[in-house]
């Protein structure tokens, strides 16, 4: 049996009011508060057994057609939320020059396909290709503020133009490959055809790529007037489309850069352990052919908190890029093993603050392991996009409400919050329990008996487990 909800959480008591309005009557209100209240304290996080656990809610339809029929905007709930937390968290902010928004996605993976767009992912973690949903979403980060902002469905290019079938329809003779290398070949000899149809046609020209995701995202940002400096992203989303839009916001960018990504060498200076220009063979050179040419004086101590890091940092060219700045970084003195190589268009600035800014990336990680393991990101059961996509703004809203009780009161400066997560939800958690024994002493004043006390907590759940 799980905690018998008598009222919701604490938080959302206290900051739901600021978000009543969004909603058509006090019924959605009241779902809004009661999926918020068990996205943060039930182990199960169902639509089920969120209505098992709320005393006073009425059956599950009731929570299910608040997500799939009930006429509130989450693109407005967000909007809100977004606002009310730069309300909120104005005090505790930094100026816009050392604050960040991260783009990253995640998979939110799933056993069956009767989910709305959900398809094969890859998954980078282990090399599989499962059954997902693929996240991608922006997050903003300054000093102890941390929250996400947007979010967008990566809907792979196969799935949304159903490309399989209009293969069926203009090749059905053909045999679609399995195999990456092969697909990819016959993808191209099909393309040509494929996009004579018309119908066809306005679906690929319709796709969006997570680069245009990612755009998305930073305009969504900027129009929301969040205020943020730089951007920091993986190499995935490194591309002159994404950086072009930068240009345009006057917003910096710092990425990882991969090693086979290509640097001019006109105009490279390169001194060897003698002091003698290192000479290149051709106009170009690839990152992991240049780090072993880069004299070992060339790398420069960097102390980061406990950790000493190694790192070379230069101005360079790379093609597509343009002018940027190249730090290449090992952990260890005798520079071997593996490497980081991070690329930015902050060209004044040294290896040591190019990688503590990249570092305030890792936030967007720890929101995505706490999103899914404490607040149910990946833990729904709704099969159309819209619920899905409803989900995962409560959610969002969730994480928003539980930060702002991770902020300290006071007015002073810190770089971290000061709780985590998982400490506010037990403290939402002993609260509600504390609302429970009151309920409890009530019904014991008003001369209910125990029996009948318990069988009014636990009758919803009881009945549940015995069918």
């Amino acid at each position: 049996m799980q905690l018998p909800l008598v009222q919701p959480a604490p938080l959302v008591l206290e900051h739901a009011p600021a978000f009543q309005a969004l909603f058509k009557n006090r019924c959605q209100y009241q779902h809004f508060q009661n999926y918020l209240t068990g996205l943060m304290v039930l182990d199960n996080k169902t639509m089920a057994n969120i209505t098992r656990c709320v005393l006073e809610s009425a059956d599950k339809t009731n929570l299910s057609r608040f997500f799939s029929e009930a006429n509130w905007d989450a693109e407005a709930v967000n909007k809100e939320r977004i606002a009310y937390m730069l309300q909120k968290t104005g005090r505790h902010r930094l100026g816009a020059r050392k604050s960040v928004l991260a783009i990253d996605d995640t998979l939110s993976e799933h056993v069956g396909s009767l989910f709305e767009y959900i398809d094969k992912h890859y998954n980078h973690g282990n090399n599989t290709y499962p059954l997902a949903h693929n996240l991608v979403t922006s997050h903003y980060v300054s000093g102890a503020v941390r929250f996400p902002v947007g979010w967008r469905l990566y809907r792979r290019y196969e799935e949304f133009t159903h490309w399989e079938a209009f293969v069926n329809k203009h090749f059905p003779d053909a045999v679609i490959p399995k195999k990456k290398k092969e697909r990819n070949r016959f993808k191209k000899d099909v393309e040509a055809t494929l996009l004579e149809d018309p119908e066809f046609q306005v679906l690929d020209e319709a796709f969006r790529t997570k680069i245009t995701l990612a755009v998305e995202l930073v305009k969504e940002a900027t129009e929301l007037e969040i205020p943020f400096g730089t951007v920091l992203f993986d190499s995935w989303y490194l591309a002159p489309l994404l950086l072009e839009v930068l240009a345009e916001k006057g917003k910096k960018w710092i990425s990882i850069l991969k090693m086979n990504r290509n640097i001019t060498t006109n105009n490279l200076r390169i001194l060897d352990e003698e002091g003698n220009p290192v000479r290149f063979e051709g106009p170009h050179i690839k990152v992991e052919d240049l780090i072993p040419l880069i004299p070992a004086s060339a790398f420069k101590s960097v102390q980061m908190g406990e950790e000493t890091y190694y790192c070379f940092s230069k101005n360079v060219r790379i093609p597509s890029l343009g002018k940027v700045r190249l730090v290449i970084s090992f952990d260890n003195s005798d520079l071997q093993g593996t490497c980081a190589v991070l690329v930015t268009n902050h060209l004044s600035w040294n290896a040591k603050k190019i990688i503590e800014t990249y570092l305030l990336r890792w936030p967007i990680e720890t929101f995505y392991q706490e999103a899914k393991q404490q607040l149910g990101l990946n833990k729904y059961r709704m099969r159309s996009a819209e619920a899905i996509q409803k989900h995962w703004c409560l959610v969002f809203v969730a994480y928003s409400f539980l930060h702002l009780d991770c902020l300290p009161t006071s007015r002073r400066k810190v770089f971290k919050p000061i709780k985590t997560i998982g400490q506010v939800i037990r403290k939402q958690a002993q609260g509600l329990i504390e609302q429970l024994l009151l309920h409890s002493h009530m019904l014991f004043t008003q001369g209910v008996e125990m029996t009948e006390v318990f069988k009014q907590l636990f009758a919803k759940q009881a009945y549940t487990m015995s069918s």
